[in-house]
């Protein structure tokens, strides 16, 4: 991947009610460490944050953890990782993964993966970085999200440029493609232009 070492994964500290969410992530772990992209994630044993670490490492690649030490306290810290970078808050957390890595994927999670991912994503759009930000949409679960994307640019709070940003597959090497091809938009936020189709 030109230009992408390392690839932030956002996901839920639980396993989701279907194995396919937890066989996927540890399927996402290994296609990172066979294309010798680092992972960067937040640190844990539990849940799909665990099965995207142990589907890295198994295949030898390199794996950061982003912790806060309030998190550590409470016994769920990976043990086998490359690297634990620990931290004092949540938004620290996120802007050390932010740091760390060129692209960002969230997969299914809850409250916290959502805000994670939105809050880099905004970053984007308004041109604080130029990183691709892809949903792996495993059984159809970003397909509301995208409806809800669609619904804010037909109502003109988004431009059609933003919801392009919104990189999605439900395959892992097509997802990390699109990702290596991505270019960021070049539109200004608030640009006083009309247009919301830019």
């Amino acid at each position: 991947m030109n230009g992408i070492k390392r690839i932030s994964v956002f996901c839920g500290s639980s396993r989701g009610n279907d194995d396919i969410f937890e066989k996927q992530a540890f399927r996402l772990g290994e296609t990172l460490a066979s294309r010798k992209i680092g992972l960067v994630y937040g640190g844990t044993k539990i849940g799909l944050m665990n099965a995207v670490a142990n589907g890295a490492l198994s295949r030898g690649g390199e794996v950061t953890g982003v912790l806060p030490r309030f998190i550590k306290d409470k016994g769920i810290a990976h043990d086998n990782l490359t690297e634990l970078v620990l931290v004092d808050t949540m938004h620290e957390r996120k802007t050390r993964m932010h740091e760390l890595s060129e692209g960002i994927i969230a997969l299914p999670g809850g409250f916290g993966t959502m805000e994670e991912f939105f809050e880099i994503l905004t970053w984007g759009q308004l041109g604080l970085h130029r990183k691709p930000a892809g949903l792996l949409n495993i059984n159809g679960f970003y397909d509301p999200l995208m409806a809800l994307a669609s619904t804010m640019n037909a109502y003109g709070f988004i431009r059609e440029s933003s919801r392009r940003m919104l990189l999605i597959s439900d395959n892992i090497d097509t997802l990390l493609d699109i990702m290596e091809d991505y270019t960021a938009p070049a539109v200004d936020k608030w640009s006083v232009k009309k247009d919301l189709q830019a």
